[in-house]
């Protein structure tokens, strides 16, 4: 055999083989084949931080098989993923191969490409490189930093909190934003405030406009007292247009997805979780038809970017075709320019065209998404054409409006499509209140309103309001929080997400993270004895000196004894004088059936559920039944939460299995 070519994955080895020919055999190394210990910390703390690297029981026979296969082989190829946890796995392979007692006499080369196509694989395979040590160093710098707070951090919440428990260098700076506005949620005190809207006719023509200064000043309605008096002084005004303004509004297209913008979106738009979202691209990756999922880079390559252009001009036409491509600047200052965004390989197959075993009706909605941004993002901005209408009320007693002796100012705004551009993509021909920015643009005013025309109130349309909280983080709006701290990178959004919800600290109500119980002890214990370890600007700190290690501006082993000496000194603090926290039970009025002890609330791994408060004399459980305030739509029963044997939640009509009414989303 004169190739071995070693990738992490069983479908990336299908799809390679397509291109490589029969000269090439393709392996898969099953992810990484070496990593640090689980039964102890496995950095040399004391001797420059050196990781103790083993290879794991579950992939000593894969490391075996792969020893073998690399015998008397001329050209080794090392094709992982083109991001650092990638090049980390090519350095580990090669250190398991050089390793085998003088057999393994290939060269090693190390290839890497952002889209697995046949031009890309020849490119690569053309060009290969040495593994790039300054990554695998960030690689490692993250690794043994975030085995040291874990490690040492879980063994004080244990003694000083409950047994079981972990903490995390980012995923408690993801609790701590929960917490953080779960608190401020507590704390907001609703304000009371009216607006006042008025039904206008022009000419047999309605619209609506909004009641915004009296005298001049921006008009604040407290209360209903204050509101009727507005409206007494309103309803004995004359009215007429005083400005018409008009003008072209341009709206453009934003970028191609970049790993943390297509989680936001695929949330947003297909309810999918950032885990899901990132295993569905990895599969459409593997198959060749998106370029790399792992990416904080909006560029897009000359040759897509030609593409895109051919496509728009032939399916579209040359209207909606920019007269020069568009390109895009990452708003995040630690982008990885020299990479791309998410893109799909091929601009011609289209979301119904893409075909592959496994493949979902998931995949192709997410594909189509990445598909339309691509294109859209190359389409001429869409034009509108607004109109600003600011309508006088003049009362005939001016001591009727609050004892003003002015004017009251209302505004109507009015918004109409003129040429749709990239919005065609979408299908979209004029905005929704969901794709505009302000909803109150949407109405089509009047053509011919002038100045000076008068006006005929119709009606006048008060609305009572309370200032809100601020909601809840759903899992887009904590990534877009954590991106904009500048805290994790776009491997590590995802794994943060599920391990905060994995280890029970956060709960999902309506699909918005609110902090457990456990979850804000851990999170308040953690914020008081470390504040500099888990400080939102800290940790972003870190994140930009690993960043540093990357590009061979830091040392990594020094990066870290900077960290560990304050950090470890901190620990033993703890450790030593914290008081123990005392974790509070909620206990029921529900009595135990077997005992006839109360009931407590319990947190197990599908979910809350009721245990006896005896125990472990007594091992009574109950699971909890919410049932909600809506009514099965077949039988007019209750609707109950359950959850699946996995944990994941649904709603069903309580007359289970004579009515068989079931559904994954909350019934309204």
């Amino acid at each position: 055999m004169q190739n071995l070519v070693i990738v992490e994955s069983p479908t990336k080895a299908r799809t390679l083989s397509k291109f490589l020919g029969s000269k090439y055999r393709i392996e898969a190394s099953m992810g990484h084949l070496r990593d640090l210990p689980k039964s102890k910390l496995g950095v040399d703390v004391d001797h420059n931080f050196e990781p103790q690297y083993i290879i794991p029981k579950d992939k000593q026979k894969r490391v075996t098989e792969l020893k073998k296969l690399s015998e008397g082989v001329k050209d080794i190829w090392l094709a992982t993923d083109p991001d650092r946890e990638g090049e980390a796995i090519s350095w580990h392979i090669a250190n398991i191969l050089n390793d085998n007692k003088g057999k393994t006499k290939g060269t090693l080369h190390r290839v890497t490409f952002h889209e697995i196509t046949p031009d890309a694989i020849k490119e690569a395979f053309k060009n290969p490189r040495e593994i790039d040590s300054k990554l695998v160093d960030a690689q490692q710098a993250r690794r043994v930093l975030d085995r040291i707070v874990g490690y040492k951090l879980s063994p004080v919440l244990w003694k000083k909190v409950k047994s079981g428990l972990s903490a995390g260098r980012v995923q408690t700076v993801a609790l701590r934003l929960v917490v953080e506005r779960e608190k401020e949620i507590e704390a907001f005190k609703a304000v009371e405030y009216w607006s006042i809207e008025a039904d206008l006719d022009a000419a047999e023509a309605r619209f609506r406009a909004q009641v915004i200064e009296l005298s001049g000043q921006k008009l604040v309605i407290n209360n209903k007292t204050e509101a009727d008096g507005h409206l007494k002084a309103l309803q004995s005004s004359t009215y007429q247009v005083n400005k018409v303004t008009k003008k072209e509004v341009r709206r453009y297209p934003v970028p191609p997805f970049t790993t943390s913008t297509l989680q936001q979106t695929a949330g947003n738009k297909l309810r999918f979780t950032a885990k899901k979202t990132m295993s569905l691209a990895q599969n459409l990756y593997e198959h060749g038809l998106i370029t790399y999922m792992r990416t904080d880079s909006v560029n897009i390559a000359a040759v897509a970017l030609t593409a895109s252009r051919e496509y728009i001009a032939k399916n579209y036409g040359q209207d909606y075709l920019p007269k020069v491509a568009r390109t895009f600047k990452a708003s995040s200052k630690n982008s990885q320019e020299a990479h791309e965004a998410i893109r799909p390989t091929e601009v011609d197959k289209v979301a119904d065209k893409i075909k592959f075993e496994g493949l979902t009706r998931d995949h192709v909605r997410l594909y189509d998404l990445i598909w339309k941004r691509l294109i859209a993002s190359q389409v001429n901005e869409a034009i509108f054409d607004q109109t600003s209408v600011d309508v006088e009320a003049i009362g005939r007693d001016p001591e009727q409006a609050q004892g003003a002796e002015g004017f009251y100012t209302l505004r109507a705004v009015g918004t109409v499509l003129k040429f749709d551009g990239w919005l065609r993509v979408y299908g979209i021909k004029e905005l929704s209140e969901e794709e505009s920015e302000d909803p109150s643009k949407n109405q089509s005013l009047p053509k011919n309103l002038a100045e000076g025309q008068t006006l005929k109130l119709i009606e006048l349309l008060p609305e009572q309001h309370f200032t809100q909280p601020p909601p809840r983080y759903t899992e887009s709006s904590l990534i877009k929080k954590l991106e904009d701290l500048g805290i994790g990178r776009p491997s590590t959004y995802a794994p943060t997400l599920s391990t905060i919800q994995d280890r029970f600290y956060v709960e999902k109500i309506d699909k918005k993270f609110k902090p457990s119980a456990l979850g804000r002890v851990v999170s308040d214990f953690l914020i008081e004895h470390f504040p500099a370890v888990f400080d939102y600007e800290f940790t972003a700190q870190m994140e930009d000196q690993l960043d540093q290690i990357a590009l061979g501006e830091r040392p990594w082993k020094e990066t870290l004894s900077e960290f560990y000496g304050p950090f470890q000194k901190t620990v033993e603090a703890t450790e030593d004088t914290a008081e123990k926290v005392k974790l509070e039970v909620e206990v029921t009025d529900k009595v135990c059936s077997e005992c006839g002890k109360f009931l407590v609330v319990r947190q197990g791994k599908f979910g809350k559920f009721l245990a006896c408060s005896g125990f472990p004399d007594c091992k009574h459980t109950e699971s909890i039944e919410e049932i909600l305030a809506t009514k099965c739509p077949k039988d007019g029963g209750d609707v109950v939460a359950r959850r699946t044997k996995k944990g994941r939640t649904f709603y069903g009509c309580k007359n289970y299995p004579k009515c068989d009414f079931a559904s994954w989303t909350k019934p309204k």
